[in-house]
């Protein structure tokens, strides 16, 4: 039962939120071989100013073993 959370800045539409989650759900599909009744998808909005400690502290530079695609900035 795969749940993806995507962090992002605020200013990205419903269209483009909807649009993301829809391809998101479909490549876990894809890859992992879950039916859609089994993946959900969240995005949650973060200032650009509480970035580096409300994502990029804990769930980058503090998670590595978790990190699968890391970011090409350094905070």
């Amino acid at each position: 039962m795969p749940h993806v959370i995507v962090k992002l800045w605020p200013g990205k539409s419903e269209e483009q939120k909807i649009r993301l989650a829809e391809q998101i759900t479909k490549d876990v599909m894809a890859v992992l071989n879950y039916g859609e009744e089994s993946v959900s998808v969240s995005i949650e909005e973060v200032k650009s100013e509480d970035w580096k400690e409300m994502v990029y502290k804990p769930d980058i530079l503090n998670s590595p073993g978790k990190l699968y695609k890391k970011p090409g900035y350094k905070m």
